[in-house]
Formats: C-alpha cells, structure tokens, sequence
C-alpha cells in the first residue's frame, strides 16, 4: 500500500512536471525549446532504437546535489533498448502507451501496459526494455534522479 501511495506521488510529480515543461516554456527550468530528439543507434541488423525527448531538468531544493530530469522515450513498433545502467540515477518509469517488456538483472521478465509503473534502484542493470507490438509505438514517460551532469543512460559496450 505504502509502495503505490509512492508510486502515485511520483507519478503526479512527474506528470506535473511533464504538464508544466510543456506549458510554461518560457520558465528556466524547462528544457530549452532548441532541445531535439536524442536518437539511440542501432545497427542495421537490429530492431529499431528507442529515442529520448527531454522535457524538464532542475535541481531539487530538498535533495541537495540532485536533479530532477523527466523524459518521453518513444519505442518504435519492435523497438528493443540496448542492456544499459542509470549510473546512480533513481528511475521512475510509467507507460503512455502501448506495452513494454522489460527485466532488470536477476529479477524475472515484466510486462508493462498503459498505466503501469516501475522504479529502478540506483546502480540497476536494465538487461531487457523492449516494444512487444510490431505495428503500434510505446511510449513511457521516465523520471531519474540524479547527481548534476551525471550520464543519465549508459548502453553496455557489448550491446
């Protein structure tokens, strides 16, 4: 119960957030209107990458040395993520839309529909985030706390 009440405030801190990004450009902790779609590579014999729409970075008053940073990451119909970290970012995740598979290391496979969450721990190994539609999008709507200035998702070198 504890669990979902903090989901929950997470959720309204993040689509407040996203809300107040998309509303109030003009604000200095919006994210900058030249921000542009960061597109993850991937090869030619991979499915499609995800891509990554900033929407808002400030420094959290009550959290001294952390930022709050939300981002809209898209999954193209079949799209897979390449196993990655957060670093030390804490990680809130909710889908928009569509269904998204995904697995941490040493937890079993989830499956996320539209209006379902997850949290990753800091230091979390994201092993699996996948599209499971090969003809509609996902959308997740991702929240990270984390140190200033810090990589917010690192792709494993053997990915």
């Amino acid at each position: 119960m504890i669990g979902m009440r903090i989901a929950g405030g997470v959720l309204t801190v993040a689509a407040l957030t996203g809300a107040t990004a998309c509303a109030a450009s003009d604000q200095p902790a919006a994210a900058p209107a030249s921000a542009t779609t960061m597109v993850m590579p991937a090869a030619a014999s991979q499915p499609p990458a995800e891509t990554l729409t900033p929407l808002l970075q400030q420094a959290l008053p009550n959290a001294n040395g952390k930022n709050f940073t939300s981002a809209i990451v898209t999954f193209p119909p079949g799209a897979r993520a390449a196993a990655h970290r957060h670093g030390d970012a804490f990680v809130y995740a909710y889908v928009l839309d569509g269904t998204v598979r995904s697995q941490l290391e040493g937890q079993p496979v989830s499956t996320f529909h539209q209006g379902q969450n997850w949290i990753e721990q800091p230091g979390s190994h994201h092993v699996l985030t996948e599209n499971t539609s090969t003809t509609e999008q996902a959308r997740l709507l991702v929240v990270f706390v984390a140190d200033p200035g810090a990589q917010l998702k690192v792709d494993d070198p053997h990915s």
